[in-house]
Formats: structure tokens, C-alpha cells, sequence
């Protein structure tokens, strides 16, 4: 009998150990029955959130907009207590594999920028997949950062300095944004901040063989999360680069990027590929690739060695991009 899965590189002793734990919680494979009993409990985007921000002194208020073809969507605001004057605009995308999730997961990373730069966060609740295929996840997120961009007086944001960024699902969705944004000649952007981004639906990668039934977001739910968001059209050539950034030709006249990833996770190849074409592009690119990372190892393990050096190398792209 022939073997033919891939070897993967090896986890980070520190995250393995916490893998251990967390596989209890997480499966490593979401298969489509899944889905709505992962939505009962929204891994990071739950009732503590709302303590975090009261502790460290953010309001926040919902907003309803229209997205797609006018549906209707929720952002939500979020900024220091008492803020006055303008700072940057921090227009956020949340990770979940385009099926679960909301608009609070992967707030906190931001929270520290917002409080350093005078900032405003504006988070989206794109409409989610299956119910809502492509392009309706970022068609929302492209109408709702226009709403950001046209509203940003009011906002106090200033809008030679709108950064957008998201993790996973929403790293890939904040790079389609980007290139819907370039394409349709604004919102202009500072800078694209995609965290272990989602970008390639081909199934293709020497990382996507290596990742399979080990760790978190392997490749059966990566073809779980695809199918989910395109169908039948998954894998084929009817798939837009706005879906699938991974897919665009052109990466020109893009704003600066940040990508990181793990070297044992789902994405690692299509990351790196990403960045490489940016570079090909003419456009300013820092990449950065975990020895030992899992997909999402800084939530998961956040005091961990590597978690805590990922957590500042994103910190420092931040502080050179706004400082």
C-alpha cells in the first residue's frame, strides 16, 4: 500500500501541548452537519468580550446598514470612552471559514491600537455562508467599509489612515475587500493586515495534503468552508478573485501588506505564494512564518514562545505603518 500523506512539519512543543487541550473543544475536521451546532458557541466571540471592553474602558453601538443588493447588516462601532479628535480607522473582518463566527471574533487584537492611536474600530457582520453564498460576504464587507469611508467625519476617523484587517476567513475576505476597493477606485486604504489569511479554494497545496485530520481548521473543513461559500463552482474557473484572492492575476497598486501564518497549518502555502506575488507586483509585503504554528495558535495558546513573538511582529508592522 503506497503512502500518500504528506509529512508536516512538527508543532511547536509549547502548542502542541496546548493542541491537546483544545482538541477536546475543537474538532480538527467541520464537516457541513456541524455548522450550526458551532454557532451555539462562537469560539472567542462570545459574552466575554463585552467584559474586556468595559474592563479597559471601550464603548460600543450597533449600527444597521445596508449590504448586498441591500439586505440589511450590523457594524459595530467601537472606541474609547470620551474620545475626541480623529484618528485611524481600524475596519475589521472576522475569521470563522466563511461559516461560523461573528462580528466580535478577533476584536481584542485590535483593541490595543485603537487605545495607542486614538483610533475607531468598525467591525462587520457580513452575512454567512451557506445561506448566504458568494459574493454576499464581501459584497457586505465592501459596503460596509464604504459606509465606514463615507461616515468617517462623523466617526472621527481619518481616512488617510484606514487600515483594514481580519484573521482567517477574515484575513481572506479583508484581502478580496482590498482588491474589490481597488478596483472600484475606493475606499483608498493604509495598509492590508491578513492574519493567517483564507485565500485558495483549489485544494491544492503541498499544506493542504499535510493538514489533514490534525490541528485546527485542517483540510476537511478548509473543502467544508469552500463549498459552503461557493458551490458547485468550488475549484472550477467560475470563481472570482474577490472569493479567492489567491486567484488574481494582477496585485498591483495594492496598499502595504502583513501576512503570517503557521508552518504546519492549511494556509501556510497559499500565504506565502500570496505575499510572493505581491512582492512580483510591485507592492510592499511583510511575510512572516511560525515554526510549529497551528492555524489560530495565538488564540488557542497566547502565552506560548511563538504566540507571543506573532502577537509583536504584528504589533510592530502596526506601529511603522500608523506611528
Amino acid at each position: 500500500m503506497t503512502e500518500t500523506t504528506l509529512r508536516r512539519p512538527p508543532f511547536d512543543p509549547e502548542l502542541e501541548a496546548a493542541l491537546a487541550l483544545v482538541g477536546d473543544q475543537m474538532p480538527s475536521t467541520l464537516t457541513p452537519e456541524m455548522i450550526p451546532l458551532m454557532r451555539q458557541s462562537p469560539v472567542g466571540g462570545g459574552e466575554e468580550i463585552f467584559e474586556v471592553l468595559a474592563e479597559r474602558g471601550f464603548g460600543w453601538r450597533d449600527i444597521t446598514i445596508a449590504g448586498h443588493e441591500g439586505g440589511e447588516i450590523v457594524v459595530t462601532v467601537i472606541e474609547k470612552e470620551g474620545r475626541t479628535g480623529t484618528g485611524p480607522g481600524f475596519f475589521h473582518t472576522h475569521g470563522g471559514g466563511m461559516i461560523i463566527g461573528n462580528r466580535w471574533l478577533g476584536v481584542v487584537g485590535f483593541l490595543d491600537w485603537a487605545e495607542r492611536f486614538n483610533g475607531v474600530i468598525v467591525t462587520v457582520e457580513y452575512r454567512l455562508a451557506p445561506e448566504f453564498p458568494d459574493p454576499t460576504p464581501v459584497e457586505d464587507c465592501y459596503a460596509a467599509l464604504v459606509w465606514t469611508a463615507e461616515n468617517a467625519a462623523e466617526l472621527g476617523i481619518d481616512l488617510t489612515r484606514l487600515l483594514i484587517g481580519g484573521a482567517s476567513a477574515g484575513g481572506g475576505l479583508a484581502a478580496g475587500t482590498t482588491l474589490l476597493a481597488r478596483d472600484r477606485k475606493g475606499p483608498a486604504l493604509i495598509g492590508q493586515l491578513l492574519i493567517y489569511p483564507m485565500l485558495d479554494d483549489r485544494d491544492e497545496s503541498v499544506s493542504t495534503q499535510q493538514i489533514d485530520g490534525v490541528g485546527i481548521w485542517d483540510r476537511g473543513s478548509n473543502i467544508t468552508g469552500w463549498t459552503a461559500l461557493l458551490g458547485d463552482r468550488v475549484g472550477t474557473d467560475d470563481v472570482s478573485i474577490y472569493a479567492a484572492p489567491a486567484r488574481a492575476t494582477d496585485l498591483s497598486d495594492l496598499p502595504p501588506a502583513f501576512i503570517d501564518c503557521g508552518s504546519a497549518e492549511v494556509f501556510r502555502d497559499e500565504d506565502v505564494a500570496y505575499a510572493t506575488e505581491l512582492w512580483a507586483a510591485g507592492v510592499q509585503a511583510e511575510l512572516h512564518v511560525w515554526a510549529g504554528g497551528f492555524h489560530g495558535f495565538d488564540m488557542f495558546a497566547p502565552h506560548a514562545a511563538v504566540s507571543q513573538a506573532m502577537l509583536a511582529a504584528r504589533d510592530n508592522w502596526v506601529n511603522r505603518l500608523l506611528g
